[in-house]
């Protein structure tokens, strides 16, 4: 599988003759502060309907369909050949999102899908510890999280340790984490980066990693940073 970061929560992932984007952002300077991604997809997947940093598949190219993650069941679902399962959850428990931004604090889910082989699990825009079921329910059958470690507005960093160690994933790439192109005033990776081993840290220099169920460790997961291309 080939992983292309983009920028914030949005990624590539290319296997199988297919090519899958997830939590596209409204690009721009009045917007995300990112670039576009004018790339082609066969598949959108979006943890949101309603989010402008999550939520604008208008700048993919080519015709991909688009699949908003919390329409989907935990049951999942198939697309293109492609299983997709949705665990709905809280982007804040506090914040009023319904008066300041006109949508529903709990408009997100996180979702895993299955592609070349590899499970991924994307967090979305979680803002909560991940619920007691829905870790339950995903323990052992992530191999790729991608993990939100940018705090504020997203899980606590003790939260995401405590999600991981309960998910068991076998690879960890973070997301949402600080930009110089981005508007959002969220931390660097460094922050959760700071908390690991690094023996289990690669820096990999750049926004494309490839990875395959061989390349994948046993034992506690390794950490694959990226850097963010747009």
């Amino acid at each position: 599988m080939k992983i292309t970061f983009y920028a914030h929560a949005s990624f590539r992932f290319e296997a199988d003759g297919l090519a899958v984007v997830t939590d596209p952002y409204t690009p721009g300077p009045d917007a995300s502060g990112f670039d576009p991604i004018e790339e082609p997809a066969d598949l959108v997947i979006m943890s949101s309907a309603t989010d402008d940093f999550h939520s604008d598949p208008s700048h993919v190219r080519g015709s991909p369909v688009v699949v908003n993650a919390l329409t989907v069941s935990p049951d999942g679902t198939e697309v293109l050949g492609i299983p997709i399962h949705g665990f709905p959850a809280y982007e804040s428990r506090s914040f009023d999102y319904q008066s300041e931004f006109g949508r529903d604090p709990d408009a997100n889910a996180l979702y895993r899908f299955t592609l070349g082989g590899l499970r991924v699990l994307h967090m979305g825009d979680l803002g909560n510890p991940v619920d007691p079921a829905q870790l339950a329910a995903l323990r052992g059958t992530v191999d790729i999280l991608l993990a939100l470690t940018g705090e504020h507005a997203t899980i606590a960093l003790d939260d995401l340790d405590a999600a991981i160690a309960a998910i068991g994933p076998k690879a960890i790439i973070p997301m949402h984490y600080y930009s110089p192109r981005g508007v959002l005033k969220i931390e660097p990776v460094e922050r959760f980066l700071d908390r690991l081993d690094p023996a289990t840290v690669t820096h990999v220099g750049g926004s494309v990693l490839e990875l395959t169920r061989e390349t994948l460790q046993t034992g506690a997961p390794h950490v694959y940073v990226l850097e963010q291309s747009r």
